[in-house]
């Protein structure tokens, strides 16, 4: 990650004009893109003040949109343009920080012309639709109708000026590869970025459980894409990599994924920056971190009949539920292992914050918490505090099975599943969830297939030490800034995992929590200030510069297209 120039610190870098990005998770929860996005819209707001547009899906057809506020009187004559073009598009704001401008778009109309858009995508892009499945088609009719939105507003607003305006049009994941390589045809003078987060072949191998880094000079994206039914998804993917003005992806990591299967070297790697204005100051942040420490062991001692006490060491893992990726299997063998290890001076109190596919909470553990009563015996299943449809084939739930942990009285560490979505209204807990982060001690993230890595990256941001791996994005800078591996004095404890070390990262786990409930309050006071410090060298102040890098060379690419 070498920018040649800073914006602001050398004339040769150009600024955009304006700004058009698009993704599937604008005011649209869903993944961590929407983190990425959402933390970063405050820095590019600052910079550029309402010239940035962020293009989402209006899924929103039946419940009102909790993350977006329509402004009528935003970009209002566009609007009727667009509308008798036969586009409906909502206007108005991202309600985030900065409160960037959105634009939701209805993409339904489009599916009656699926099969017409798809042979223009073939004949100009050699694109291969034919094979999609799952979200694609939902996907696909989205990015073409940002594109739309974006054609619609450049002919109205810039195409008859004097003087062309310096225009970015940045596409996130395989999900808007359409929408960029209609720009890409349709306004050549628009500079063209497309980020991958994750390429979906990378992905696709490491979920199948087949060993994806010590054979990954040797794959062939197109053949592995034939063999895993991913020829759709890779195909686009590939197709806007080769023809945008600037490829990009998150990590160093992912950026030789890229080279690897997609045969496409990156322009620029964009790290994952945070914005630090979401964590409280000082008395707030104390008093929040000891509201969420009591409700987590409310909660706890409530399903399991206990009555833990004030120094039980809280740790957590979280994330997408990719029960190999994200490490969730190993996360809990090194509970397990660490039931019996003679080094843990603390009783553990272990959360998975993994959305599962949720039922509705549980009534008996909701009317232990509103009678507020000490209980000594545990409710039925004391690993879970949600009902969930497949419990019987729930991977988490069968792990715990198979090991035996029912979170007796007598273990010393107690593993309960929260499969919901932390947004304050899951019925038990009612947290967000970064309100719930800063109540750990210690959050555990030993990911196997992670291109950067956000949940590690909140946590220090939070001050809470974690555990993470050198194969997550985030764990190889973290080792890059510290010059070495990083230890939990450092505030991040990276682990080296392979294809095959499944076991020495379980035990790496285990012993990493028993050091740390050994550790005096004055050390876990100096872990916490080093976790704060690193994540200070992660703010989108400090990233924000290679975003410029991309936008230069893009426009660079427009500027001597359109001068031919």
């Amino acid at each position: 990650m070498h920018p040649r120039y800073i914006l602001g610190m050398d004339n040769r870098l150009l600024s955009p004009d304006f700004i058009f990005e698009s993704s599937w998770e604008v005011c649209n929860k869903v993944g961590g893109i929407y983190t990425v996005l959402s933390t970063r819209a405050k820095t590019l707001q600052d910079n550029f003040r309402d010239k940035v547009v962020f293009i989402g899906p209006d899924v929103w057809k039946t419940t009102e949109c909790p993350y977006f506020k329509e402004d009528v009187s935003l970009f209002a004559s566009w609007k009727w343009t667009a509308k008798e073009q036969g586009i409906n598009v909502r206007v108005g704001r991202w309600t985030i920080p900065g409160e960037p401008i959105a634009v939701l778009v209805d993409f339904q109309p489009y599916f009656e012309k699926k099969n017409e858009i798809y042979g223009w995508l073939w004949e100009k892009y050699a694109v291969d639709s034919l094979h999609a499945y799952g979200d694609y088609d939902e996907a696909s009719m989205f990015s073409y109708a940002a594109g739309l939105v974006v054609e619609s507003f450049f002919n109205e607003k810039f195409a008859s000026l004097d003087v062309q305006p310096k225009v970015i049009y940045q596409a996130n994941e395989w999900m808007c590869g359409l929408g960029a390589l209609y720009i890409n045809n349709k306004l050549p003078q628009i500079g063209t970025i497309f980020t991958t987060h994750a390429t979906s072949i990378g992905r696709s191998i490491a979920g199948n459980m087949k060993p994806l880094y010590n054979y990954l000079f040797a794959y062939n994206g197109d053949q592995m894409a034939f063999e895993l039914n991913m020829q759709s998804k890779h195909s686009i993917e590939k197709q806007t990599a080769w023809n945008v003005d600037c490829f990009t992806t998150v990590s160093d990591i992912t950026a030789n994924e890229c080279k690897e299967l997609i045969d496409k070297p990156v322009d620029v790697v964009l790290p994952n920056g945070f914005d630090n204005s979401f964590v409280p100051k000082a008395q707030t942040f104390t008093r929040k971190r000891k509201q969420a420490r009591s409700k987590l062991l409310s909660v706890a001692n409530a399903l399991l009949g206990e009555n833990l006490a004030d120094d039980t060491l809280i740790v957590s893992t979280s994330g997408r539920y990719e029960f190999r990726n994200k490490g969730i299997d190993v996360f809990i063998e090194a509970m397990n292992r660490l039931r019996f290890d003679q080094n843990l001076k603390k009783t553990v109190l272990a959360f998975i914050e993994v959305p599962g596919w949720v039922g509705e909470p549980r009534q008996d553990l909701k009317e232990r918490l509103a009678a507020g009563l000490p209980y000594d015996t545990p409710l039925e299943t004391p690993q879970i505090t949600h009902w969930l449809h497949n419990m019987g084939e729930d991977k988490v739930l069968g792990m715990m099975k198979s090991y035996d942990m029912y979170n007796r009285h007598e273990d010393k560490v107690k593993v309960i599943f929260l499969p919901c979505y932390l947004d304050g209204n899951d019925g038990i807990l009612n947290l967000s969830y970064y309100d719930v982060v800063l109540g750990n001690d210690l959050c555990i993230y030993p990911s196997y297939y992670e291109p950067w890595g956000y949940t590690p990256l909140e946590a220090v941001a939070f001050k809470v030490p974690c555990i993470t791996t050198d194969l997550a994005g985030f764990g190889l800078w973290a080792n890059k800034v510290f010059g070495h591996y990083g230890e939990l004095t450092d505030g991040v404890k990276v682990i080296q995992r392979t294809d095959y070390n499944y076991s020495e990262v379980a035990d790496a786990i285990k012993d990493t929590v028993a050091e740390f409930s050994k550790m005096t309050q004055h050390q876990v006071d100096a872990c916490r200030k080093a976790a704060d410090k690193l994540s200070k060298k992660a703010l989108w102040s400090e990233f924000i510069q290679y975003y410029y890098e991309a936008y230069d060379i893009a426009l660079q690419k427009a500027m001597e297209r359109c001068a031919k």
